[in-house]
């Protein structure tokens, strides 16, 4: 019985003309700001932008190790429905292709009601591991890209601005801020 279904399962992917693994985070980008540090010229105060006007928009992305594709959506706020959102997308951006989405544990990823397209599986991260995720790193990038000392007069600018830093961004610049040595191994099984 359970070779029928190891059988099944394996006949089910054969549809897909490729399997891709891909790591799935959200972030939020707002008004708020962090001074961060800057070069400025010998004997020269150091001025740097900064506000607390608390207002921001979450976007979802999802990143591929093998190749640096990756799908990122700005939607209202974090939870099952809009999750659902990024999925349909994703899954349309990939549709002849098998995805294999690691994600964390997230309540909004959990939840009974989160209807997963068919050809999306999760992966679930062990709980409270970040740093087991590369797209934390690439929030990081971005921000470090287009929103380091910088003051934003409206939340579309903010979003103006993410949307103008991922388009700068190559798929080589994402395959080499996500593909760590054991997702290459990991890869290399695929």
């Amino acid at each position: 019985m359970l070779d029928k279904n190891r059988r099944n399962k394996r006949n089910k992917h054969k549809k897909y003309k490729r399997i891709r693994l891909m790591f799935q985070d959200e972030a939020s980008f707002g008004r708020i700001s962090q001074p961060a540090s800057c070069w400025v010229p010998p004997k020269c105060q150091p001025t740097a932008p900064s506000q607390r006007i608390r207002e921001y928009k979450p976007v979802y992305g999802a990143v591929s190790p093998d190749d640096g594709e990756s799908y990122f959506v700005v939607l209202e706020k974090c939870n099952s429905e809009n999750m659902e959102i990024f999925l349909g997308g994703l899954a349309k951006k990939f549709s002849d292709e098998l995805i294999l989405l690691v994600v964390d544990q997230a309540s909004y990823h959990t939840a009974k009601i989160l209807v997963i397209p068919k050809n999306i599986e999760f992966f679930y991260l062990p709980p409270r591991t970040p740093e087991m995720n590369p797209v934390e790193m690439v929030w990081r990038d971005i921000r470090k890209r287009g929103f380091k000392n910088k003051v934003f007069s409206s939340i579309a600018e903010v979003v103006a601005k993410f949307h103008e830093v991922i388009e700068e961004m190559s798929k080589e610049v994402f395959r080499s801020i996500t593909c760590w040595n054991w997702i290459s191994q990991i890869l290399a099984l695929i």
